[in-house]
């Protein structure tokens, strides 16, 4: 439950703020909800309304903004609910997350987007941002109702977990609203390469399974951006996961399209490797790559490619992850784990580059308020421990899903502070991690909806 959002003063701590180009020690101080002022100093007096956080040895930044989370509700809160989507985001120090439409049903019209809006105002928690299929039911073909879900509180369109089918469709959904500022996002991969159950290469090659070639994904990449070149809309791609669709993004932002782009911290870190031994858990979409291509997204980030970090969290109950690596569904927890893990990819990158990836570029991706601490901002803030060395232990996740490529590791970075509004929603103690897990435990799957959900 969020703590009623009074008014307190975040003494001492390091403050990281890429819009105001501000790295030095302050006192943020928060009134009804809202950054009223940065000191140089702890206020001389104690006020008796005001509660003073002691922050020393935090980096605070501006909240940080989950771009790509798959919340599962309604629909199959056996694998999450928005409750615990939400409680997970707190922990992993996110103020905001935008939810994907693939729900069922899916998030194709006013009404939908209005009750997701609802619904997560009433957890009062941390914000939770839909985003509205490009098409009806996410199928690909006839268009979704993009105006009035923009006006009801869409803040992105995508038909995420498929790719939109029809050019003509997509064409003419981008004509349709170029005039908004939400953005198009774009799940890359070609449908004929549906069957690949990983990467195209020498794992793949001697399991004798069927993969995905680079060239799923940067084909369709390739498409979508030449329709936000013919139609000036603002764009989006997903989860990049290979060298190929960077040199697409190159070409792109040097023809003047206006496009930006995320990675994971799955893609940043492991290799398709991890599928040796048909190990049906490590299955996501886009697939895990080779160690080459994780290079080159990292070398992505530091020079400015990739200027998005996104967890693409999804979860999953235990059933759905087991073998054989043809029936389980694809994707992982990430909201717990997707701050340690990406800062833990990135050693060498500048701190403000690390903050503004997770917080002020997607505030402005997303064209919501926040991404900044600078007066008058909504008072969301993230807290980091940068060297308080932790290890990733999925049972105690607030997610109802527990699978994850990064479990038994230690991580250096941890969230610390998790403030919406002015409230703490989450803060880290030693005690923190042994009631982290409160929440039911995940529910077994039915063999129909297993069968059903194959996909993120």
């Amino acid at each position: 439950m969020m703590l009623k959002p009074e008014n307190r003063d975040f003494v001492s701590a390091r403050i990281v703020d890429p819009v105001l180009g501000l790295d030095a020690i302050r006192t943020i101080v928060v009134r009804n909800g809202v950054v009223t002022a940065l000191l140089d100093r702890a206020p001389s007096a104690a006020d008796p309304h005001t509660e003073r956080v002691d922050c020393a040895g935090m980096v605070l930044c501006p909240g940080f903004i989950d771009p790509h989370v798959h919340v599962r509700e309604p629909g199959e809160t056996h694998k999450e609910t928005l409750k615990t989507a939400l409680a997970a985001a707190a922990a992993g120090g996110f103020t905001a997350v935008a939810a994907m439409p693939n729900t069922r049903p899916a998030i194709d019209d006013a009404a939908k987007v209005a009750r997701l809006i609802g619904d997560a105002a009433v957890l009062r928690g941390v914000r939770c941002y839909p985003i509205g299929s490009v098409t009806k039911a996410r199928e690909g073909e006839a268009l979704a109702a993009l105006r009035s879900m923009a006006a009801a509180g869409a803040v992105a369109f995508s038909d995420d977990g498929n790719v939109t089918k029809s050019l003509k469709t997509l064409y003419h959904a981008a004509k349709l609203i170029a005039d908004l500022p939400q953005p198009m996002l774009s799940h890359c991969e070609d449908v004929s390469f549906a069957d690949a159950l990983m990467h195209e290469g020498e794992v793949s090659d001697l399991l004798g399974v069927p993969g995905s070639p680079a060239l799923a994904e940067a084909a369709i990449a390739a498409r979508d951006l030449l329709v936000a070149q013919a139609t000036g809309k603002a764009w989006h791609i997903c989860h990049v996961s290979t060298r190929m669709t960077l040199d697409v993004l190159r070409w792109a932002r040097g023809a003047g399209v206006r496009v930006t782009a995320e990675v994971t911290p799955h893609h940043l870190q492991c290799t398709h490797e991890l599928l040796l031994g048909f190990n049906a858990a490590m299955r996501v979409n886009p697939p895990l790559r080779s160690a080459a291509d994780v290079d080159a997204l990292r070398r992505a980030v530091l020079d400015g490619t990739i200027t998005i970090f996104a967890s693409d969290h999804a979860p999953h109950a235990a059933s759905e992850k087991e073998p054989p690596l043809s029936h389980a569904c694809v994707g992982f927890s990430g909201l717990e784990t997707a701050v340690a893990a990406t800062f833990d990819a990135l050693p060498d990158a500048p701190l403000k580059t690390m903050v503004g990836n997770f917080s002020s570029n997607v505030a402005a991706l997303l064209n919501v308020r926040g991404g900044t601490l600078a007066v008058g901002a909504p008072a969301d803030i993230t807290g980091l421990y940068l060297d308080r060395p932790w290890t990733v232990e999925p049972a105690n996740f607030r997610s109802l899903g527990k699978v994850t490529p990064f479990a038994g590791r230690t991580f250096k970075v941890r969230p610390a502070l998790t403030v919406v509004g002015g409230a703490i929603v989450y803060r880290h103690t030693d005690e923190t991690r042994a009631s982290a897990n409160e929440s039911r435990p995940a529910a077994r799957a039915t063999p129909e909806l297993a069968a059903k959900e194959r996909r993120t």
